[in-house]
């Protein structure tokens, strides 16, 4: 551990490129508006010099590191920095111990610990009495579900701020800062299309670290001319990434081309041409987590009832890609995608629930029929609400006769299960409701739809 050592300005060129990007006022750093915007929870703290213990808790990358630096420039404070790698429990209780006499003397000490998850359970004790007593202000920094890595007795003497991946607008702002500051690569001409920075924002995937890395391997591999300027050009930026510079906007039609592809591969059981679809995404840059919510609603909109743990399985991959992230999660997708190909296809709750809120919003003003409404009030009770109502639970069939929907949509049917997979099963069922209720001389439904 080395106190002050957060300061040190890096100015020599070999140092990396981040390093010597680092800003030092919050009017320099890019991103994370939804806490340091004019008016926001953390900004108001940090102007009025009012500051808590706190977790940063975001992937690499996002500027955790640089925000708690800022806040040490900003606050009244002594400030001490540790290594969750390579810092014990002894220095910890050294750096206490210190702490609590500056206390005493009216002094504040902000000690901040970088993947604080890295911790074990002894290491985070030995900072709970302290932060209780007010005696540091604690910042933590994790890539880490806090909920998890974090004690409980400690995390709930923190507050929580959830950083998150820079957009590729914020991306495109650092590296042409990167190419005009001196400290950066502004000391020569740097020749680069535009539409390479912006391959080099999407590639990124939200991590300027990654970005301006990946900027300063081009520039230093990069052609140099005769005047002293340098070319980056495209093979050269390919040779960087490691990868073929595919087609690919993720805000534009192509982006919506490719989850189109492989929607439809999906939907037609291939599962070899669904596979390569998810691979043209994700080795374009595509976010996984975005394509794991389009699982999600293709698991119930055209697998639904002819197997539900088509869902559970859609879902579990969010949260492996969630835990894991790229390049890991790749076959997590894949083994949703396989499945999903190869699941029953049954389209009927989507059907359903289209006619369904097709005659919601047309009959907006239908009352709830008064054996379904709760009578919690004698007021109520005096009005009928829930007169009538059978319970199911009390019938040997478990079911009964009463009519659920509004009198004038008493014969509409939403939902027609199929034949395929589970749904056979569950058709066969309803069908033999609908039987007992007709059976039981009440009008029930009809296959008027």
């Amino acid at each position: 551990m080395e106190q002050l050592s957060f300061f040190t300005q890096e100015t020599d060129l070999t140092a990396p490129l981040a390093s010597r990007l680092r800003p030092q006022t919050l009017e320099d750093y890019i991103g994370q508006e939804h806490l340091i915007g004019r008016g926001k929870m953390l900004r108001q703290m940090l102007d009025t010099d009012r500051i808590s213990s706190m977790i940063f808790w975001g992937p690499p990358g996002v500027g955790k590191t640089t925000l708690a630096k800022i806040i040490a420039n900003m606050t009244h404070s002594s400030f001490v920095d540790f290594s969750a790698v390579t810092s014990g429990i002894r220095e910890i209780k050294d750096v206490m111990k210190q702490a609590e006499a500056d206390r005493m003397a009216g002094l504040k000490t902000m000690v901040f610990v970088d993947e604080i998850h890295r911790f074990n359970k002894a290491q985070q004790d030995a900072f709970l009495p302290y932060v209780e007593k007010g005696s540091i202000i604690l910042i933590g920094a994790t890539t880490e579900n806090p909920s998890f890595e974090i004690n409980s007795a400690l995390l709930s003497r923190c507050k929580v701020f959830v950083l998150q991946p820079l957009n590729e607008d914020d991306l495109l702002k650092l590296l042409h800062r990167a190419l005009c500051d001196r400290k950066g690569l502004g000391y020569t001409t740097i020749n680069i299309e535009e539409r390479l920075l912006k391959a080099i924002a999407s590639f990124a995937n939200g991590d300027a670290r990654a970005a301006l890395n990946t900027l300063d391997m081009a520039v230093l591999n990069g052609e140099m001319n005769a005047d002293g300027s340098i070319t980056v050009r495209e093979d050269v930026l390919e040779q960087c990434l490691g990868r073929k510079m595919l087609l690919y906007d993720r805000n534009g039609e192509e982006h919506y081309n490719l989850i189109s592809a492989l929607h439809k591969s999906m939907r037609n059981s291939d599962p070899d041409a669904a596979i390569y679809w998810l691979a043209r995404m994700l080795e374009a840059g595509e976010d996984p987590l975005y394509i794991a919510r389009r699982l999600i609603r293709f698991a119930s909109e055209d697998v639904g009832m002819a197997d539900s743990r088509a869902l559970q399985v859609a879902v579990a991959a969010y949260q492996a890609c969630h835990f894991n992230g790229m390049p890991e999660c790749d076959v997590n997708l894949t083994h949703a995608v396989v499945y999903l190909s190869m699941a029953p296809k049954s389209n009927a709750l989507y059907i359903g629930y289209g006619m369904a809120k097709s005659d919601a919003r047309s009959m907006l003003s239908e009352p709830v029929p008064l054996q379904i409404r709760n009578g919690v009030t004698k007021l109520m009770q005096d009005l009928h609400y829930g007169e009538g109502y059978e319970y199911a639970h009390d019938t040997e069939e478990k079911l009964t006769t009463m009519t659920c929907l509004p009198d004038s949509l008493r014969d509409k049917t939403y939902y027609h299960p199929g034949n395929q997979g589970q749904e056979a099963s569950v058709r066969s069922r309803l069908e033999e409701v609908k039987a007992f209720r007709v059976s039981s001389a009440i009008p029930f439904m009809s296959d008027k739809s």
